[in-house]
């Protein structure tokens, strides 16, 4: 399953996502060029109907221009393809045509390329060409890393500052092979997979298993799930049970709560931290 955050970014997603599942990446640019700002490094690809001649790519000059048979430099960064477009059709019919018919693409973003954080094997920045979804970024990325979560979360950073976030469920992905949650990836998306790390509880007293317990962080760490993993309590445990623990600043605290409550659904099931000591001490009734 895959949530969208932002409504806005989730709808474009799920667009994407449908048509991602009917037509096979490929290197020809889609939507993914739709709105983006050409930068430095990119590569271009221009055909102009009438002059056969100017049916080029270019890749654009750290200072921006692209070169031209019969134009020269003609500014390319900071153009969308459809303004580079009209650009060139105004060039062209004020120096050499009476009309022209012009087309852009954009082949390779390189001026701002994608990025992958987190549990993969080759973290870091990723250039790019044509059209990527989810699964070709995180094999460029070298594949995942054993330490991996059960989550990938895509992050876009829109031109007019707002930051979307979308969650792709990794078993959909590469267990189930869900062609609906292999999103397409835009320029300058963050991809960020973050790793399961091992969180470790501390029981004493009356429950079965006494000693360190060892969770995964993915996993749902709950006081009820914690007991559980302890093989339960005890015929003689009581119902009052403390959890210690340390703060951000290293003093200790002392939380009691009534478990028979909580099994009963009248308190709420308390969430457990690194090092929590629980102790389950005997009934004297």
């Amino acid at each position: 399953m895959f949530k969208a955050v932002w409504p806005g970014f989730g709808a474009l997603l799920l667009v994407a996502a449908l048509a991602s599942a009917q037509v096979a990446p490929s290197s020809a640019p889609t939507a993914v060029a739709a709105g983006y700002r050409i930068g430095p490094k990119d590569l271009v690809e221009i055909r102009v109907v009438e002059l056969q001649e100017l049916n080029v790519e270019r890749r654009v000059s750290e200072k921006g221009m692209i070169n031209l048979p019969f134009l020269e430099d003609i500014q390319a960064a900071g153009l969308t393809d459809s303004e580079l477009a009209a650009r060139l059709k105004a060039e062209l019919e004020r120096k050499l045509l009476q009309r022209a018919t012009v087309s852009v693409q954009v082949r390779e973003f390189r001026a701002r390329p994608i990025s992958v954080i987190g549990a993969v094997q080759t973290p870091g920045p990723l250039e790019f060409a044509g059209r990527w979804t989810l699964l070709e970024a995180i094999t460029a990325a070298g594949g995942l890393a054993p330490s991996h979560g059960k989550t990938a979360y895509i992050i876009r950073h829109a031109d007019n500052g707002l930051t979307d976030q979308v969650a792709i469920d990794l078993d959909d992905l590469l267990v189930r092979a869900d062609p609906r949650v292999n999103i397409p990836i835009f320029p300058n998306d963050l991809i960020n997979i973050p790793a399961t790390l091992e969180v470790t509880i501390y029981f004493l007293g009356e429950v079965s298993q006494p000693g360190a317990l060892t969770f995964k962080s993915t996993e749902r760490l709950t006081l009820l799930a914690a007991v559980a993993r302890a093989g339960g309590l005890t015929d003689r445990a009581g119902r009052r049970i403390k959890i210690r623990r340390e703060d951000a600043s290293g003093k200790s605290q002392e939380i009691e709560v009534d478990y028979k409550r909580i099994v009963d659904g009248k308190d709420p099931d308390v969430a457990l931290k690194e090092g929590d000591v629980v102790v389950v001490k005997e009934s004297f009734f």
